[in-house]
């Protein structure tokens, strides 16, 4: 029983903490209160999470996904032809702005969502468009005008007609391809296959101790991604490294430096691409960048939402708009800053996989890519070798796709195999998607079934039907 004397004066009230003489609050009283200013913005108590849990998200998510700091830059360097000091930058660039992004994802968007420069994108920049004959900031240039159309479908509320008149077995061919394109790059960049002798490609049979090297990073990567283990790209990566330099197959710059590089940034041109390609293949161009980020962001954040368990029955994702607008305008910034266009990352998943229910996690993968700022330098080190077995990795996770694809319907599977197929054949994105598009097109009118084309399939169709008739139909033509 309690005390008479309690009794009669009633329950304890709570002790109310007050300002201190010198008018400020204790500084416990202090931290409490920003914690539950934390708490009440990212919906804590609604998602039944807390601050710990979130941080811990965050922690694993960026060790799944720092692999991409040196990647990006690996494949850029590869590409524009970079010296260690140009990869160096590349990479401070790719940390900043994942980090910057990532951020925003959080306190805009609120979902766990990491960001960073898309794999594959970046192939596409790197090989693709440099082999057309665009500059470095040309390439970044299509980029920007890439995420400024994105940013403008989002906003007119143009996405969803996007989404819908493109047809499934499509999207999920052009991340197929994709894969295989990355993947291919991967052998490629390891040593494995070589232009020239009596075919196309040629297979280089290890005899150089670049190709050993390759070899036991891909080894390493398959065993430690086999036994889950979370950060298995960036331990592959770095352990490689270490076998790389032990056998000189890598070396340490002799003008290495520790002070971080930001070069990269503002350096975009937007009308090189126009001028080199002409006004008909950039605009196409541009559009099957779109879709491809597009695509991969809407699969992306439909997938981990729904394992978050923050889809609504449907599959339908509260607040999508504002998701897709951070990655729209995360793809424009990345061409600006020239470190290609940055997207929301499958890898947002192990966060998840750890409780991570609110924005407040990718706020702490996007200050952690801040801090890795301080590790670029480190790129300018790291030999292709070294990320190849990456590219071969997310290559795999980027084909299962294929799944979801009807191949045993000629309607489907047909297009969905040029899709793919023609994306690592002709190192070109766009041939691919655009055999997709008309083959798909030509199998509905030949079936008589006309009226399933939507609107926007015969236009985008007929577009690139231009496309591949562009150096042939001028000679008819009055000059």
């Amino acid at each position: 029983m309690e005390p008479a004397d309690r009794r009669e004066r009633g329950p304890e009230r709570p002790v109310e903490r007050t300002p201190t003489r010198s008018g400020r609050v204790p500084e416990g009283l202090e931290g409490r209160q920003r914690v539950d200013a934390i708490a009440a913005y990212f919906k804590f108590a609604e998602r039944k999470t807390d601050i710990l849990t979130e941080t811990r998200a965050g922690l694993t998510t960026f060790m799944v996904m720092v692999y991409i700091v040196f990647v990006n830059a690996s494949i850029l360097g590869a590409g524009f032809q970079l010296d260690p000091a140009g990869m160096a930058a590349v990479s401070a660039g790719t940390a900043l702005i994942a980090g910057i992004m990532t951020i925003a994802m959080g306190v805009v968007g609120n979902y766990p969502f990491a960001l960073a420069a898309g794999l594959g994108i970046n192939a596409i920049v790197a090989f693709s468009l440099t082999g057309r004959g665009l500059s470095p900031a040309g390439a970044m240039g299509i980029i920007v005008l890439e995420g400024l159309a994105v940013v403008v479908l989002v906003l007119v509320g143009f996405r969803e007609a996007v989404m819908n008149a493109v047809p499934l077995s499509l999207k999920r061919a052009i991340g197929t391809g994709i894969g295989l394109f990355i993947l291919f790059i991967g052998f490629a960049n390891g040593g494995l296959i070589k232009t020239g002798g009596g075919t196309l490609v040629t297979p280089a049979f290890p005899t150089e101790t670049g190709q050993f090297v390759f070899l036991f990073g891909l080894a390493l990567t398959f065993v430690l991604y086999a036994l889950k283990v979370r950060a298995a790209l960036v331990i592959s990566i770095i352990g490689t490294t270490i076998i790389a330099l032990a056998l000189q197959v890598a070396s340490v710059p002799a003008n290495l430096t520790l002070t971080p590089d930001f070069s990269t940034l503002g350096k975009f041109d937007l009308g090189n691409g126009f001028s080199v390609l002409g006004p008909l293949t950039a605009i196409l161009v541009i559009f099957a960048i779109m879709l491809t980020d597009f695509f991969d962001t809407m699969g992306t954040v439909t997938g981990v939402a729904a394992e978050a368990g923050l889809a609504e029955e449907d599959g339908s994702v509260p607040g999508v708009g504002r998701v897709l607008l951070v990655d729209s305008v995360a793809a424009a910034v990345g061409g600006l800053a020239g470190v290609s266009s940055n997207t929301t990352y499958i890898e947002s998943a192990a966060g998840v996989a750890e409780g991570g229910k609110t924005g407040f996690t990718s706020v702490v993968t996007g200050v952690l890519f801040l801090a890795a700022i301080l590790l670029a330098p480190l790129a300018g080190i790291i030999p292709t070798q070294a990320t190849a077995p990456a590219l071969v990795l997310v290559g795999y996770l980027m084909f299962v796709q294929v799944r979801d694809i009807k191949v045993d319907d000629l309607e489907d599977g047909l297009p969905a195999l040029l899709t793919m197929i023609l994306m690592p054949l002709t190192y070109d994105i766009t041939v691919g998607i655009g055999a997709g598009f008309m083959s798909w097109v030509l199998i509905k009118v030949a079936r008589g079934k006309v009226g399933e084309i939507p609107l926007l399939m015969w236009v985008v169709s007929i577009a690139f039907l231009i496309f591949f008739l562009q150096e042939w139909i001028p000679q008819y033509l009055p000059s």
